[in-house]
């Protein structure tokens, strides 16, 4: 495992507890020799993610949108900065340059991202580990319902399995490094969608 990509607000949140693990996770990744792969935005949990790493001296690759590029004011401090044409391209790149994903606390889009690589993980269409940084228990609900609906039958528990959950960064990492995703029969092929 080379590289991670961290999924997180253009946001900080109320709670102090959520920038600290922030700041801890960029400490364990580069500890660990680990790149860090994000959104490429300065403000928020991204910036503040991507500050720390910097300032550790670790080797941060951001991709964000053009259109995104001064609303989120692009991260000029790091290592390289790739700038694209549209969300699609920025996820498509930070999922084909990245051995893992890890998802902090965050908005709609946060979840939007985790939720795409979780699916594309469930098809086959990669086999690379995604997990939950659950600061403070911001992630309870969300884990909750997936195990509603595995109850419910609408989601499966080996897929459930796929996504692995943590309170503190250095758990999350070692789940993450040690973590064989599953082989699944692929429904579809990638070109099919």
């Amino acid at each position: 495992m080379k590289r991670i990509c961290v999924f997180c607000g253009a946001n900080t949140g109320d709670r102090t507890e959520y920038v600290s693990a922030t700041k801890e996770l960029a400490r364990e990744l580069v500890s660990r020799n680990l790149d860090l792969v994000f959104g490429g935005g300065k403000i928020g949990l991204m910036g503040i993610l991507a500050d720390e790493a910097v300032r550790l001296g670790g080797r941060v690759i951001g991709i964000i949108p053009k259109a995104l590029a001064t609303r989120e004011v692009a991260h000029d401090a790091v290592y390289e900065l790739r700038i694209v044409g549209s969300m699609h391209e920025r996820k498509a790149q930070m999922a084909e340059i990245s051995d893992a994903f890890i998802s902090l606390p965050g908005g709609i889009g946060t979840l939007e991202e985790t939720f795409e690589l979780l699916t594309w993980c469930q098809l086959g269409f990669h086999r690379k580990p995604c997990g939950l940084l659950n600061i403070s228990g911001y992630y309870d609900k969300l884990v909750e319902f997936l195990d509603y609906s595995v109850s419910e039958n609408f989601f499966k528990q080996p897929h459930r399995d796929m996504l692995l959950v943590e309170k503190e960064p250095v758990k999350l990492l070692n789940k993450l490094i040690e973590y064989k995703v599953p082989k699944v029969e692929q429904w579809i092929s990638e070109n099919q969608i």
